[in-house]
């Protein structure tokens, strides 16, 4: 006979029916992840339901109300009751609907997921009818039966109190202007992809926005304008193409018009708001060598194709999509913008393609694109009495023995001119080499190479430095040290500085005022897209300051973005977005002082080897392995 099994429990746990309230809020917690993601639902719900105005009163950040009302076409006294169960939808009737979505919603689970963790109460009449229908519910049951309500055409759905019954999950949530952010994030996205429809988002009582309908195309960049900014439609060119059954219309960003973070970036698809990998890759793709460092593209674009050739029931969130001929769509995206892009100028001039600028912030926004065109700093700002105490005696000597002061022709390797020949060479002599002891840890400097790298000897060989990465070290250590001994000395701009930003920055702007103001950036708030600075740090007075601002803003939101929000995160990447602007540029051609300065400097700082972003900033190659290279003793 055989010995029962000891690792079994000897009273085994039941299978058993999960209860519906169980069920329902499992159900949510694949949907309902913050108070933002409930504003979706419902949001879609109108805009399913034919509205094209719709309300949103948020209220706690969305814990405490939120409530969405539309003018659809509303619903009986029977479809309300059947709308609060689970698998319940008007939307789709057999298998085959499934594959032809055409919906933003349609699993029919938003309303009692919802319900189960919120106290809801929906209000909606249709518009066939006198007067409309209302119901509530609390934890998933229904308070009272479905009664008659004053109310016009169309439906209002409030939430109150969500996660009162899960107190673990309302721990978790955000503080309420966090939480708010994420909404008018959200409700953003919404009014870009339905530009015919129109929104208005109340918060805390006031209003954030009101955004009509826009069908003609002056309509469009307008409402453009009111939702990322005027400088992001000043900046960008329209598109409109179709190809292999695939159509493609929106704004494009002008390269020279790339932002510091990816938050400016809009795909649409039939209508519905999207996160795909490939498609992100091929607009990337599009752009790729045409951007200034790690710049970001800004664009807003809708991708229109057959609903057939596309699955949208990948996730309960519904923004992940799988395309059938996904190499098509990617090949698709990257050759409409790639052409788009090489012919931008020409599209301006002959074609009027190019969105013109709106309202009066189109001369900034020439000045900011004339300067990432052309990067410059005038000097690294090393003066001769800094440098005498700075660097002693010997800190600044050329390998010719000149001071700073002597000698200031730029050094450059690498040029285009002819080399000289042996006539042509100076008649004195040679330096002669220096002994150890009097070499500098990174040598002396010998010439620049293409106006990136500065070329150095010292006792073991040569060393390269990477000049911009090197002083944003530099600058980024000094930044810190000020700021925790005595705090950055600020500069007053004699003539206030008006910047062109998205809403989204202003409002960031706003709610870190204190943090900026505490960096010498002072900037106050003169519309809803725009900003006026009146301080900058003063190491900084060579910098874009528009430039700046605008990258020290979305450096802000996309910390907050990615979770909790640390005041040294916050510091430490606003700094370092602060160093970036302030260090010498490449390809800008140094003196040999110049550049002896900054290996000096080098040798002072902290965390030399690495910039601010993980690149090494300097590297040896020894003498043993020059010989190498040049087979040299063998």
């Amino acid at each position: 006979m055989s010995q029962p099994d000891d690792r079994i429990p000897f009273s085994a746990p039941r299978v058993q029916h999960l209860s519906p309230q169980l069920v329902n809020q499992i159900a949510a917690g694949e949907v309902i992840e913050r108070p933002a993601a409930v504003v979706k639902e419902l949001v879609e719900n109108a805009l399913d339901a034919a509205a094209d105005q719709v309300e949103i009163v948020v209220e706690g950040g969305g814990k405490r109300l939120i409530r969405v009302r539309d003018n659809g076409i509303g619903m009986g006294c029977d479809d309300l009751r059947l709308a609060v169960g689970r698998h319940a939808t008007s939307k789709i009737r057999e298998l085959a609907d499934l594959e032809r979505i055409t919906s933003l919603g349609f699993r029919g689970e938003a309303l009692p997921s919802i319900a189960s963790v919120a106290r809801l109460k929906l209000t909606t009449r249709s518009r066939g009818e006198d007067h409309g229908w209302c119901l509530e519910l609390s934890n998933g049951e229904m308070l009272a039966q479905v009664a008659p309500a004053a109310h016009p055409p169309g439906t209002s759905v409030e939430v109150r109190d969500l996660f009162h019954n899960i107190p673990v999950r309302r721990k978790f949530l955000r503080t309420d202007q966090t939480e708010l952010r994420h909404i008018q994030a959200l409700v953003r996205r919404v009014a870009l992809s339905q530009p015919e429809v129109g929104f208005n988002l109340h918060c805390h009582g006031r209003r954030s926005f009101r955004i009509g309908p826009a069908r003609t195309e002056t309509e469009q960049a307008t409402r453009l304008a009111e939702l990322l900014g005027h400088e992001f439609v000043s900046q960008t060119l329209g598109l409109e193409s179709a190809a292999a059954g695939l159509t493609l219309r929106g704004w494009i960003g002008l390269p020279t018009a790339a932002r510091a973070q990816a938050d400016l970036q809009y795909l649409f698809l039939n209508g519905r708001m999207i996160r795909d990998r490939p498609a992100g890759h091929a607009i990337r793709r599009a752009y790729a060598d045409l951007l200034y460092r790690d710049r970001h593209p800004a664009y807003v674009l809708y991708l229109g194709m057959d609903p057939a050739e596309v699955d949208v029931n990948v996730h309960p969130s519904k923004y992940e999509v799988r395309f059938h001929a996904s190499r098509l769509v990617y090949d698709f995206l990257f050759h409409q913008l790639h052409r788009a892009l090489a012919h931008a100028g020409t599209a301006a001039r002959d074609h009027g393609r190019a969105v013109a600028p709106i309202g009066p912030c189109a001369p900034a926004a020439q000045q900011d694109r004339m300067a990432y065109q052309s990067p410059r700093q005038p000097s690294i700002r090393f003066t001769l009495d800094e440098a005498s105490k700075l660097y002693g005696e010997h800190g600044d000597a050329g390998v010719a023995g000149q001071r700073i002061g002597e000698g200031d022709e730029p050094v450059e390797a690498g040029g285009t001119e002819a080399l000289p020949s042996s006539r042509d060479l100076p008649r004195h002599p040679l330096p002669q080499p220096m002994e150890s002891a009097d070499i500098p840890p990174l040598g002396y400097a010998l010439a620049q190479l293409h106006g990136i790298y500065v070329l150095s000897q010292d006792a073991a060989g040569l060393i390269l430095v990477d000049m911009h990465a090197a002083h944003e070290r530099i600058v980024y250590e000094r930044f810190k040290d000020e700021l925790s001994q005595n705090g950055l000395t600020g500069q007053a701009l004699l003539v206030p500085l008006r910047v062109a930003v998205t809403p989204a920055e202003a409002d960031i702007a706003e709610e870190f005022g204190e943090l900026l103001g505490r960096l010498q950036l002072e900037a106050d708030r003169t519309a809803p897209d725009v900003l006026l600075l009146r301080r900058t740090p003063a190491l900084l007075r060579q910098a874009n300051a528009a430039a700046l601002l605008r990258d020290i803003l979305g450096a802000l939101l996309m910390q907050q973005g990615a979770g909790a929000l640390q005041l040294e995160a916050v510091i430490s990447q606003v700094l370092a977005t602060m160093a970036c602007h302030a260090a010498v540029r490449a390809h800008r051609r140094l003196t040999v002082a110049e550049m002896n300065a900054l290996l000096r400097e080098m040798e002072r700082t902290r965390n030399i080897g690495q910039c601010n972003h993980g690149r090494p900033t300097w590297t040896r190659l020894a003498l043993t392995d020059l010989d190498r290279l040049f087979l040299r003793g063998r």
